[in-house]
């Protein structure tokens, strides 16, 4: 009988053993590890493949189905809400002073702390856990636990406390992270109550901080509709940012910066200043490491810098170059690694930018190979739109931008002969027709039938907060006119045109052809073009969407006559958001964005 029901009590666990493999993701089956069945899971994450987390789960088993990162964030933030509920439920204002002080210990664990740390702390709440680990973690947390052993045989346990004392030897990464919170000193927390369970595992930081990173969340990734364009890529960063240290550390030097320069105050823009070059030293471990430079949460911290720079603009190359990582970081990665998930978002939503930085760069871009347009979409993760099929097209200029610039050089320099020469300048010219003409097809299909309506002139009511007055010449009588202000029917036309009009200018500069080529006119027009599409944005931007508009903006200052009225308007729109918007890239007029060869204008 007692075989018989050891061979019962085996089978069962072999039974729920081969349940729980099956509904695990592929990679965790492979990998033969522990998933927490969240899509994307800690274990894929931590290992720098969330876009490979899939699980081969039918539709008909729901209670089997994974939960996304976001509900599973909801959850623990639910559970933490119903921690809060019995601090109030409990009289005594320091005994709930406590007891807050323990939870917000929990709350930066969960938000920082290794994967298998944060299994057991979510594992210990939910099954309401009545005993405490006597084991101190001394190698792989900063804070090492110290419990008395004298409680291992204690019933009631009301009355302990807990000691936290710093470990001398703390892993690197979250030393990196988070060194500037908290004191090395002894720390002495006295728990009442076993509720809470063994919570503490990392120094406390400010509550605030976690309101400036929500803030510069709705400054930088506001939530708006598609009409008004995609900007969920940082706020959905910001959601994981609990999975990683290094994500964790970025968003709070960032939101620092911001807010203290928000509200002009030194100190607290300080603070996140002091954070930065920590955050850059773990970045650059992470860069130079093969695995982990390929991670989500490398190309978030890359893209969050960007941020940073456009905010502080700590050096004149400092934006250009966060940009110029970002892409190669990016074409490191390969597109079947922007499938799904945040770096989907990262790479589609601000592909202008990587488009812009190879025009700046002129130089072919990697984002002209078919797979790099094909790929990321494949899943149906979102769909494209016209600015996708515009950016499509920009992407072979600056193929055409460095051919241009070869022949030059091969001119002056005479290597080579009159005939070879020719046939190279027939080439490019026949590369300059062809995209060309495929940009009037672009606008011909997306812009001249747009759903919401066509682009109008009218005059924008000025209200309390008067802008600029645009002035420029009427080209037939040279005579200076002020043209009323282009308004749009939503804000994605308005991005999608002032990047047509920037990247046709671009185009333009290499565009001699003997027939066909863009005339001086024409090129006014679409200079004139952006400068009427800004008032319309910045009155109705939310956030800090306006830095979508920061590449063509420094298009249109190149394109215009040095001292000209029309300078004198962007001038002013420079200053303005610099002032509004508290971005320093701004008010440095962005000589670093020009993608004119040669433009020390």
């Amino acid at each position: 009988m007692a075989d018989l029901g050891r061979g019962e009590g085996q089978k069962s666990r072999s039974k729920k053993s081969v349940s729980r493999q099956s509904r695990s993701c592929r990679i965790c089956r492979l990998r033969k590890v522990r998933c927490d069945r969240v899509r994307p899971c800690h274990a894929c994450c931590a290992y720098g493949h969330p876009s490979k987390c899939v699980y081969d789960i039918g539709s008909d088993d729901e209670e089997a189905q994974p939960i996304t990162q976001a509900e599973e964030i909801r959850n623990l933030r639910n559970e933490i809400k119903e921690l809060r509920n019995k601090i109030n439920q409990h009289g005594g204002q320091e005994a709930r002073t406590r007891k807050l002080a323990e939870l917000e210990r929990l709350f930066q664990a969960i938000r920082s702390a290794p994967i298998d740390v944060v299994d057991d702390l979510v594992g210990g709440i939910r099954a309401d856990h009545h005993h405490v680990r006597s084991r101190a973690i001394e190698d792989e947390l900063p804070l090492r636990m110290l419990t008395p052993s004298s409680l291992d045989g204690i019933e009631d346990k009301t009355g302990y406390s807990w000691n936290l004392v710093r470990s001398r030897q703390s892993n690197a990464g979250l030393s990196d992270s988070h060194s500037s919170s908290g004191s090395s000193s002894t720390e002495s927390i006295s728990v009442e109550e076993d509720w809470c369970g063994p919570l503490s595992r990392f120094t406390p930081q400010k509550p605030m901080l976690d309101l400036f990173i929500q803030r510069f969340v709705d400054a930088f990734s506001p939530e708006v509709d598609a009409s008004s364009g995609h900007a969920g890529a940082l706020r959905a960063g910001a959601e994981i940012r609990i999975f990683s240290p290094l994500i964790s550390s970025a968003y709070d030097a960032v939101s620092l910066t911001y807010f203290g320069r928000s509200v002009k105050d030194p100190r607290i823009e300080a603070a996140g200043m002091q954070i930065y070059p920590k955050v850059l030293r773990s970045l650059q471990e992470a860069l130079l490491d093969p695995e982990r430079s390929r991670s989500e949460s490398t190309l978030v911290t890359v893209t969050l810098l960007l941020a940073f720079e456009s905010i502080e603009r700590t050096s004149d190359a400092g934006v250009i170059a966060h940009v110029r990582g970002a892409a190669q970081l990016i074409k490191h990665r390969g597109p079947e690694n922007h499938v799904h998930g945040v770096e989907h978002l990262l790479f589609t939503e601000l592909r202008p930018y990587w488009a812009g930085v190879a025009l700046a760069d002129r130089k072919p871009s990697f984002m002209a190979d078919n797979v790099w347009k094909t790929v990321p979409w494949s899943a149906g993760t979102t769909k494209k739109d016209l600015l996708d099929y515009l950016v499509d097209l920009v992407v072979e200029v600056p193929a055409l931008l460095g051919e241009h610039d070869d022949l030059i050089t091969a001119q002056e320099s005479q290597i080579l002969g009159r005939g070879e020469l020719r046939a190279k300048q027939a080439r490019l010219w026949n590369r300059i027709s062809d995209l060309t003409s495929r940009f009037f097809q672009w606008k011909k299909e997306h812009v001249d039938c747009y759903p919401g309506g066509p682009v109008k002139e009218a005059r924008i009511p000025q209200g309390p907060d008067p802008f600029p007055v645009f002035r420029c010449r009427d080209l037939r009588s040279m005579k200076i006119i002020e043209p009323p202000p282009l308004v749009y029917p939503d804000l994605r036309l308005i991005q999608t045109m002032s990047f047509y009009y920037a990247s046709r200018l671009i185009l333009s500069s290499i565009d001699d052809r003997p027939e066909g080529a863009i005339s001086m006119a024409e090129k006014y027009q679409l200079a004139c073009g952006i400068a009427r599409s800004l008032e319309d944005y910045l009155r109705r931007a939310p956030g800090n969407m306006i830095n979508r508009l920061a590449f063509s903006t420094r298009v249109a200052w190149e394109a215009f006559p040095s001292g000209g009225v029309e300078r004198g308007f962007m001038a002013q729109v420079f200053n303005l958001v610099e002032k509004r918007h508290s971005l320093r890239l701004w008010g440095s007029f962005m000589p670093e964005l020009s993608a004119y060869a040669g433009s020390n204008t």
